[in-house]
């Protein structure tokens, strides 16, 4: 279906797809770059921990099918669909992931999303991550508006995305399924102008 717009498109498209994917400075040494090949046994480790299982119920069980999900991370780039990066200290080692996801140009609007490996968590990184994601994706590449979702009961990431800048903006009940069943999930955003 084609789609006519009453308005322009808030962003260009080839806005991500015209350049390589960068790395970012996180700050405290941390860096966000593309994933690697080398990185999908850490990847596949995280989905292991019960805490991460806890709250992501789609998850890979092999390091083939990290390898895919890499794959369909440079696609998600090639094609704007979303940007996927590794959150690594300076010397590589994998702390953790952060992605914009479901990108929508006409309106300027993406979904942020997170995690840190266990050893990593209480020590800032999501939301040192969290917050270098969305100063480059709202300054740098020209969204309006990053949106972000968590359970209701997941008390860590309602303190990343409120120290990331992003408010609460209220409750979607029964909006997701976790495994042991629905979830009411907080809605936070940071929209261009946000400090």
């Amino acid at each position: 279906m084609i789609r006519t717009l009453s308005t322009p498109p808030a962003m260009a498209c080839g806005c991500l797809s015209r350049a390589p994917q960068p790395v970012l400075p996180a700050g405290g040494g941390l860096l966000l770059r593309p994933w690697e090949r080398a990185d999908a046994a850490a990847f596949l480790s995280v989905y292991q921990d019960e805490e991460t299982r806890r709250w992501h119920t789609h998850r890979p069980s092999t390091v083939a099918q990290v390898e895919e999900w890499f794959d369909g991370y440079r696609l998600d780039w090639e094609r704007e669909r979303g940007c996927h990066f590794a959150v690594v200290r300076e010397d590589g080692d994998v702390f953790g992931r952060v992605a914009l996801r479901r990108l929508n140009f006409d309106d300027g609007v993406a979904n942020a999303a997170y995690w840190v490996l266990p050893a990593a968590r209480g020590a800032g990184v999501a939301t040192r991550a969290l917050a270098a994601l969305s100063a480059w994706a709202l300054d740098d590449i020209g969204f309006w508006r990053l949106e972000l979702d968590h359970s209701t009961r997941n008390a860590a990431s309602c303190r990343v995305a409120t120290k990331a800048g992003y408010r609460l903006e209220g409750t979607k009940r029964n909006a997701a399924v976790h495994d042991d069943g629905r979830h009411d999930m907080h809605l936070h955003a940071r929209v261009r102008g946000d400090r």
